[in-house]
């Protein structure tokens, strides 16, 4: 049996730019990728702090030390810029990965520079 754990999290990430017309994801820093673990094209959840909107769709890597977090496609429409959303991966466990997995979170400033960053243990 599989259990869903979460992977990653960008914890109160900050909107910078929305794009209906682009074809679909959602662009983050390539530089938050590296430090949490999310990867290029990896799906992800959105939550979005302001209007309680959920969406999933996947990851576009963007300019490093940009601090871009952009929602493109028919997402920018559930979004605005500034607004503050979280970001989640989530993995697929079986039961003897669950006492090792480690869940990286990073909690963001409102330029998307790291304030702190937490592990999470499964096992605790």
């Amino acid at each position: 049996m599989l259990t869903r754990l979460l992977k990653a999290k960008l914890h109160h990430a900050v909107v910078t730019q929305t794009n209906p017309e682009y074809h679909g994801s959602i662009t983050i820093d390539r530089n938050l990728l590296k430090e949490s673990g999310l990867l290029p094209y990896e799906a992800v959840l959105v939550a979005d702090c302001e209007n309680g909107n959920r969406f999933e769709t996947y990851i576009i890597p963007g300019e490093p030390g940009s601090g871009i977090i952009g929602i493109n496609g028919a997402a920018a429409r559930l979004t605005e810029k500034g607004n503050r959303v979280i970001i989640m991966a989530f993995v697929l466990c079986d039961q003897g990965e669950i006492e090792k997995h480690q869940a990286t979170v990073l909690v963001l400033n409102r330029d998307n520079t790291v304030k702190e960053k937490v592990f999470h243990h499964a096992s605790e």
